[in-house]
C-alpha cells in the first residue's frame, strides 16, 4: 500500500510541474506574435466572407511581420483608413490593429527586434 501511495504522489508532482511549465505567462514577443496572426487572419476572413461589403476591397491589404520594421506604419495607415467603419467587423479589427500598435510601440519598444525594413515584403507576402 505504501508504495503505490509514493506512486501515485509522485504522478500528481509531475503533472503539477507540467501544469506550472505550461501556466508561464505570455512574453511581449509572445502576445505581439499571437496578436498579430489574429489580425491577419481576421482579416483573411474578412476578405473571403460570401457577405462581403463592398469597401472592405478597398482597404489597405494588412499582412502584418512584427519582425519588419514597416509593420508599424502598415497598422499607422489601415487604423487610420476613413471607410468602413460602419461595418462592426473593420471597427473591432482596426481595434486590434490599434492595440497591437501601442503594445509595440509603448510596453514592448525595448524587447522587440526588426530583423527587416522591407516594406514591398508587408504588400506581397511570400
Amino acid at each position: 500500500k505504501l508504495p503505490m501511495m509514493k506512486m501515485l504522489l509522485r504522478l500528481i508532482a509531475l503533472l503539477s510541474a507540467v501544469l506550472v511549465a505550461s501556466s508561464a505567462p505570455p512574453t511581449c514577443y509572445s502576445r505581439v506574435l499571437a496578436l498579430s496572426k489574429e489580425i491577419t487572419e481576421s482579416f483573411r476572413d474578412l476578405q473571403t466572407s460570401r457577405d462581403m461589403d463592398p469597401c472592405v476591397e478597398t482597404l489597405p491589404r494588412l499582412y502584418l511581420d512584427i519582425h519588419n520594421y514597416c509593420v508599424l506604419a502598415k497598422l499607422r495607415d489601415f487604423v487610420a483608413y476613413p471607410r468602413c467603419d460602419r461595418m462592426l467587423q473593420v471597427s473591432a479589427l482596426k481595434e486590434k490593429a490599434r492595440s497591437l500598435y501601442t503594445i509595440m510601440i509603448s510596453y514592448c519598444r525595448r524587447d522587440l527586434v526588426f530583423l527587416t525594413d522591407d516594406c514591398n515584403a508587408l504588400e506581397n507576402p511570400v
